[in-house]
């Protein structure tokens, strides 16, 4: 388990979670699933034709978790609508939440 799929599937494990983790939008995090679930994908071949059947059988399940993912971050109607109406406000209270973070490192020094 060293060849180029392995490596494709390990660098790629790394970049969905660094896009999950980030905290960049739900856009983003979708991504990050929508790429966990490739990857998954790519771990299951690995593991059945390595004779790793835990790899296979793990990445099994994390398929379903992620694709989950992405009907919750990208696909979902509902969440969606939800999404869109945030980001109307998502701006203003960001600029709100930096000032009010200024004026209490001006009040603390």
């Amino acid at each position: 388990m060293n060849g180029p799929l392995e490596w494709i599937a390990a660098i790629g494990t790394v970049l969905a979670a660094t896009l999950i983790a980030s905290d960049l939008g739900r856009k983003v995090s979708g991504w990050g699933f929508v790429l966990f679930c490739a990857v998954a994908f790519a771990w299951i071949y690995i593991g059945f034709t390595s004779g790793a059947i835990p790899i296979a059988a793990m990445n099994g399940l994390l398929l379903a978790i992620n694709a989950y993912g992405v009907w919750q971050y990208l696909l979902s109607p509902k969440n969606r609508r939800i999404m869109e109406r945030m980001d109307e406000v998502a701006d203003e209270i960001e600029t709100e939440v930096e000032e009010d973070m200024e004026d209490e490192a001006r009040i603390s020094s």
